[in-house]
């Protein structure tokens, strides 16, 4: 998938081009019925992009109603490019993009940059300053610039009667019910940073645990012990890019010490205790929550239960 981080970075030649609009917060089952339908339009061999933004748009526009992303930018443009598409325009929001009325950004974006043929977009699409740009305005202009306006349906959960969101997501993640989150999500939720150095508590008990940075993508869950996998993406050097191993994964600011002062997430790989994956890039996807995040009275009660944690965490992944 090719990455467009500005209109002029699209060759003039490119297109025609069937073009799915969204912020994609999560890549979850709604955008994603949004991309396919593109994909459906583009099967006479027309180039299927995304646009989308490299963060919220409220976190200029109203910073203090802004809620946490579920995905970092490496992580949306991973997610993306896995649904098949051509390319994505990846658009800096900032307050000239954000004052930019509806008929330029269709002028600017769609027509003159992508030449697009047909635009989709969810019904709750906004664009435009003041957010002026409805699904219905768009297809006045559609008609105006001659491209086709496809407006995507909801994706719904009959069981909760309730459509699919980023905040429902939300909601589910900070529960810890990330077992319903991949439902929604189509795929485990995840994090994605690099491996730093911890205090090395895990290794003295027998569970040496890669330490994600602080400064990782993603949302993460509640505090507690989960099942998953810490997939190895390598280092600079390209060592076991890819490799993915199943792990005990632990979030939270270890109460039993209560020297953590900010919660962390760390992973145990199963009966691995030797390998280093300090520097790495690795994704940490959780599948099932195992328990809460407890303070034990003792180290011998919290080896216990660790190893209690990795016997389910097997069960789990199995």
């Amino acid at each position: 998938m090719r990455v467009f981080r500005d209109p002029a970075d699209v060759p003039d030649d490119y297109g025609p081009c069937v073009v799915a609009i969204g912020k994609f917060d999560g890549v979850h089952a709604g955008h994603r019925a949004v991309i396919e339908r593109a994909l459906v339009h583009a099967s006479d061999g027309a180039q299927v992009v995304a646009v989308t933004f490299d963060r919220n748009p409220l976190s200029v526009l109203r910073p203090e109603q802004c809620p946490e992303s579920l995905l970092g930018v490496t992580q949306k443009l991973q997610l993306l490019a896995e649904t098949g598409i051509d390319a994505t325009l990846l658009l800096r929001f900032d307050e000239a993009l954000a004052a930019v009325p509806p008929r330029e950004f269709v002028q600017r974006f769609l027509v003159d940059a992508l030449r697009a043929r047909t635009v989709l977009v969810g019904e709750d699409f906004r664009f435009g300053h003041r957010g002026a740009g409805t699904p219905e305005v768009l297809a006045e202009l559609g008609e105006e610039f001659g491209f086709r306006v496809d407006v995507v349906a909801d994706v719904r959960s009959f069981d909760a009667d309730r459509r699919v969101s980023s905040t429902w997501i939300r909601e589910l993640l900070a529960e810890g019910d990330v077992s319903t989150a991949a439902r929604l999500l189509g795929r485990a939720p995840s994090v994605w940073g690099e491996v730093v150095h911890g205090l090395k508590r895990g290794r003295e008990l027998g569970f040496p645990t890669a330490n994600l940075s602080h400064e990782l993508e993603g949302y993460v869950p509640a505090d507690g012990v989960y099942a998953g996998w810490l997939i190895d993406e390598g280092s600079a050097d390209g060592l076991r890019p890819g490799i993915r191993y199943a792990a005990a994964i632990s979030v939270g600011t270890n109460p039993t010490f209560g020297d953590v002062p900010v919660r962390q997430v760390e992973a145990y790989v199963l009966d691995l205790t030797d390998l280093d994956l300090y520097g790495h890039r690795v994704e940490v996807q959780f599948v099932q929550r195992v328990r809460g995040m407890v303070a034990f009275e003792g180290v011998p009660a919290l080896i216990d239960q660790m190893s209690a944690d990795v016997e389910r965490v097997r069960e789990i992944l199995s």
